[in-house]
């Protein structure tokens, strides 16, 4: 069969991409007492888990491969963190990143850990607290940073910035951190989550010194620090009262609506069994839709037959390598897959291993089932978005909508879904 050859699609941002994510777990945590005496903070039972747990597992979901964190208080359970959650290659850990620790010697500050660590550091990287969880499009964050800033910072607006204190914010760029008011009172404070280029080592003090204290305010009065404001979940776990609350809820935050996507005639054009990138264009407003569903806090996963595998078209590689170039162009424009399905089987197959039912061909919903079973969805909220049939028939199958795509605008298609179908769990929405 001969295949129709469209022109490759030029990659959009030439910036690299975000891989690597540095997580600051050297905190004393004194005012949780007896908790952390011989465990550190980030290390405490969250939901059934270590707090660090959840951020890495987080992480991963945005294409971060690589995690290092920079420790000090009981630096020995770290390290041992870090060895039971390896492979047996050694290569990566049971989250499907490369984990890796530095403990410094003497206290350093959360500034001094970062220039300890200076030799690990890539030239750009994320950089959380790890006794917080903010739950944001981290790849939005990691944009390309305008001239002149050497960090983004990630914001949130709370009813209280006394215990935090406020930030100042003109357009995308802080001019000042306030100290914290003696009265409450709403206010954007530090999310704790930063992307950041590796020159702000050079405007490190030496010596033990803090990031917040120390290094971001100067930052922000020469007009070098960017911030952007977003409106998910936030809990830090600094205090007993945050963290119960977080043991309380950061299970049901991570129980969240899913799209399920189909893949040719929707995020691409149906030009017949598209296996290459060569063969591959978008569907207008596909790559920003799918950004929108991830701002709105949803699990984006794609579900997709593959016939032309059972018809002998290409090998089952042949669609590993696709969707991992679109899974790198997509982060490229601030946006993510969390997952995908595809079934390589049907009845009438001329490759004999792969002929045969499956429940996973649409109009089944097998695709679907084993996605509901690896992630929390909320299945209330979730919908498909298909341009067959067959696609809603799936729908139908778990009791879920259906939203048949017929062509045009995805971004615009999904919009006018989003109008029709709020969601009670949308978490990451940029703050307005």
């Amino acid at each position: 069969m001969t295949m129709p050859v469209s022109e490759p699609i030029p990659v959009s941002n030439p910036a690299p991409l975000p891989r690597q994510c540095v997580i600051l777990v050297g905190g004393l945590g004194t005012r949780l007492g007896e908790r952390t005496r011989l465990t550190p903070k980030p290390l405490l039972d969250v939901a059934g888990k270590p707090f660090l747990d959840h951020l890495i597992g987080n992480l991963a979901r945005f294409g971060f491969d690589r995690v290092l964190l920079l420790g000090g208080y009981r630096g020995e359970v770290l390290r041992d963190y870090c060895a039971e959650a390896a492979t047996a290659d050694g290569r990566s850990s049971r989250f499907g990143v490369a984990l890796s620790c530095l403990i410094e010697d003497t206290p350093a500050g959360t500034g001094g850990a970062l220039v300890q660590g200076a030799d690990a550091l890539d030239e750009r990287f994320l950089l959380l607290n790890g006794d917080s969880f903010f739950d944001i499009n981290l790849l939005d964050l990691t944009a390309p940073l305008d001239p002149g800033a050497l960090a983004r910072v990630a914001l949130r607006r709370v009813t209280d910035a006394a215990r935090y204190g406020s930030v100042r914010l003109e357009g995308e760029r802080i001019r000042a951190f306030a100290e914290r008011p003696e009265q409450a009172g709403a206010g954007l404070i530090n999310g704790g989550i930063y992307w950041m280029d590796r020159r702000i080592l050079g405007h490190i003090p030496a010596g033990p010194c803090s990031l917040e204290r120390d290094v971001l305010p100067a930052l922000a009065k020469r007009g070098e620090l960017a911030g952007r404001c977003y409106g998910g979940a936030f809990i830090d776990i600094g205090i007993p009262e945050d963290l119960a609350h977080a043991n309380e809820l950061l299970g049901a935050w991570q129980r969240r609506p899913a799209a399920f996507l189909d893949r040719d005639g929707v995020v691409n054009l149906d030009h017949g069994y598209v296996h290459r990138q060569d063969h591959f264009d978008w569907v207008d407003g596909a790559v920003d839709a799918i950004k929108l569903l991830n701002d709105r806090g949803y699990y984006v996963f794609l579900i997709t037959n593959q016939a032309g595998v059972a018809h002998g078209y290409y090998e089952e590689e042949a669609i590993h390598l696709l969707h991992g170039w679109m899974r790198e162009e997509l982060r490229r424009n601030g946006a993510h897959l969390d997952d995908i399905r595809y079934c390589p089987y049907h009845l009438d197959g001329t490759v004999e291993r792969y002929r045969r039912i499956s429940d996973w061909r649409k109009p089944e919903a097998g695709m679907l089932r084993d996605l509901m079973a690896h992630w929390p969805v909320d299945l209330a909220a979730s919908f498909v978005i298909g341009d067959r049939e067959t696609d809603m028939a799936a729908a139908r199958a778990i009791g879920i909508p259906g939203h048949l795509f017929t062509g045009g605008n995805l971004l615009e298609h999904v919009r006018r879904i989003l109008d029709e179908e709020p969601s009670a769990n949308s978490v990451s929405r940029p703050a307005e």
